[in-house]
């Protein structure tokens, strides 16, 4: 994993490199989740020098979006089965001031739990009208917003009747690949919560309740969809954890 720069808030531009603090997010073994023992490293990482190249490209600006991206009930002809969901928020750096024009991408299962990805053995059914996977950039507030079907909980054969509680994969890029966070964002109240290593491979409670989304009764849209709010802080004592990334 590359370290992380700190951006100056009037000119956009690297200050200084650090490193994560340990322990602020999830290990990279955690034996209750057992495909990570087969794949995190076994040796210590080697950090490379941080140059300018880590901030000059690829672009990931507004060409990278195109209209309606991130409205994932209208990417087909028809409308995908479920319930209809608008999840929303705002992306914020150590001090919460808002990161705008930030690439925000989500992916995630339908209805039924049921990725369109062809390792995706799980037999529910697949939604023709509905491919799982948007994104936006955030606004001059850092806002950004997606309408979506409410994913299902999923089988996934980690242990003995091992589901996953519904959750949202995102994915956010600063100014730079070396900025990507990704994280999962889950729903209030999930009963899968406590038997879910990974949800759980979070040690300190409080972080893993940043990755619940709220539920917002006045985001939502009357007889159209519920709402639900999720900020993201990328850097900061309540930075929202992510998955180290190799």
């Amino acid at each position: 994993m590359t370290s992380k720069p700190f951006w100056d808030a009037i000119t956009d531009t690297p200050t200084s490199y650090v490193r994560e603090p340990e322990g602020a997010h999830p290990p990279a073994d955690f034996p209750p989740y057992k495909s990570t023992q087969r794949r995190h490293p076994k040796e210590p990482l080697v950090y490379l020098p941080q140059s300018i190249t880590e901030i000059t490209g690829p672009a990931l600006g507004s060409d990278r979006v195109a209209e309606g991206d991130n409205d994932l009930t209208r990417q087909h002809e028809g409308e995908p089965i479920g319930e209809r969901i608008i999840v929303s928020g705002r992306v914020l750096d150590t001090e919460g001031k808002p990161l705008r024009n930030t690439l925000v991408e989500i992916w995630q299962a339908n209805a039924a739990g049921r990725y369109r990805h062809k390792r995706d053995s799980w037999p529910a059914p697949l939604d023709p009208n509905f491919s799982g996977a948007g994104r936006c950039l955030t606004d001059d507030e850092g806002r950004y917003s997606f309408t979506t079907i409410k994913p299902g909980p999923y089988p996934w054969g980690n242990h003995h009747n091992a589901w996953r509680p519904a959750h949202i994969h995102f994915s956010l890029l600063g100014r730079a690949f070396a900025q990507r966070l990704v994280t999962q964002m889950y729903f209030p109240g999930d009963p899968f919560f406590a038997y879910d290593p990974i949800f759980n491979s979070i040690r300190d409670e409080d972080a893993r309740k940043r990755l619940i989304a709220d539920f917002s009764v006045h985001d939502t849209r009357p007889n159209w969809a519920q709402a639900y709010t999720f900020d993201i802080y990328l850097r900061g004592p309540g930075a929202t954890p992510f998955e180290e990334a190799y």
